[in-house]
C-alpha cells in the first residue's frame, strides 16, 4: 500500500458528528459528516481509490456575509481530485469565502503506459490559504509528512520548531507499516496504532497529537476522532477510532 495517512480530528467536543458512511445521496464518497454544516473533514472516494481531508489554518477569518463551510472542500477534492486544488488556487474570490485552511489530496498517479500491471505512484498535493495569500505544494514522495494548524512541519525546512512535527516525525517515518489490506488493524498499522494512540504525552503536552483542552468559557475542545488509510493499486483500507486513545474502538469501515 504506497500511500498513508493518518489523520485526527481536533474540534469542539460539544459539535455533533456522524461516523464514517455514505452520507451524501447520489455520491459515491465515504467519510465522516459534520451535521452542524452538513460536510466533512476527510472523505474517500474507493473507486479511484483518493483520500482529500482539510486542516484549520491561522489567519484572518472570511466574512460573515459570504462565509462558507470548509468542511465542503474535501467533498469537492475527493470528487474531482487535484485538479480542484489547482482551480481553487487560481480563484481569489471563491478562496475568499473560506477562512484559513490546508486542504490535502491524495491518490494514485498512473504511468503513462496503458499496461494494468504497471505500477502507480502515489501523488499528493496541499493547497494553503491564509486569508491572504494561497499556495500550492507538492508532497514529495517517497516520503513521510506531518501537517499540523502551523503547516507542513516535517520534514522541516526552515529554523522554526513545532513540538509535534520534532515528537512524532521522525518516529512515523523510522516505522512505516505495511498496511496490508486483508490483516487485522493491530497486524497492518503496526507501530502507527502506538502513535496515533498518543505515545504516551499528556493531552496538554504541546506536542500533544491526541489534544484536550478546557476553553474560558467552559467548553471543552479536543481531539475527537481517529482514520487510517491506505490506498493501493487494487483499493483501499479505511480505519476508524471514535474513541481516541481507546484502542477497543478501532473498525474497519465499511466501503
Amino acid at each position: 500500500m504506497p500511500l498513508l495517512l493518518l489523520g485526527f480530528r481536533d474540534e469542539l467536543t460539544g459539535r455533533p458528528w456522524q461516523p464514517p458512511a455514505r452520507h451524501w445521496p447520489g455520491s459515491p464518497l465515504v467519510g465522516g459528516r459534520d451535521e452542524q454544516a452538513g460536510g466533512t473533514w476527510l472523505a474517500v472516494h474507493p473507486g479511484v481509490p483518493r483520500v482529500a481531508c482539510i486542516l484549520n489554518a491561522r489567519g484572518p477569518q472570511a466574512p460573515p456575509d459570504t462565509r462558507r463551510s470548509r468542511g465542503e472542500l474535501p467533498l469537492r477534492a475527493a470528487t474531482e481530485g487535484r485538479e480542484a486544488l489547482q482551480n481553487l488556487h487560481d480563484d481569489r474570490a471563491a478562496l475568499a469565502r473560506y477562512d484559513p485552511f490546508f486542504l490535502i489530496c491524495a491518490d494514485l498517479d498512473p504511468k503513462d503506459t496503458k499496461d494494468p500491471k504497471d505500477p502507480k505512484d502515489p501523488d499528493a498535493l496541499m493547497l494553503s490559504w491564509d486569508g491572504t495569500r494561497a499556495g500550492l505544494e507538492q508532497l514529495q514522495t517517497p516520503g513521510t509528512h506531518l501537517i499540523t494548524n502551523a503547516g507542513h512541519t516535517y520534514p522541516p525546512t526552515s529554523g522554526d520548531s513545532d513540538a509535534k512535527a520534532e515528537h512524532f516525525g521522525f518516529k512515523f517515518a523510522a516505522h512505516r507499516p505495511d498496511a496490508d489490506p486483508a490483516a487485522t488493524i493491530k497486524d497492518a498499522w503496526g507501530d502507527w496504532l502506538t502513535l496515533a494512540g498518543g505515545d504516551g504525552l499528556p493531552e496538554t503536552d504541546p506536542a500533544a497529537i491526541i489534544a484536550r483542552r478546557e476553553l474560558p468559557d467552559g467548553r471543552l475542545w479536543g481531539t475527537t476522532s481517529v482514520t487510517l488509510i491506505a490506498l493501493g493499486a487494487d483499493g483501499l483500507r479505511y480505519d476508524f477510532q471514535p474513541v481516541p486513545s481507546d484502542p477497543t474502538t478501532w473498525y474497519g469501515v465499511d466501503l
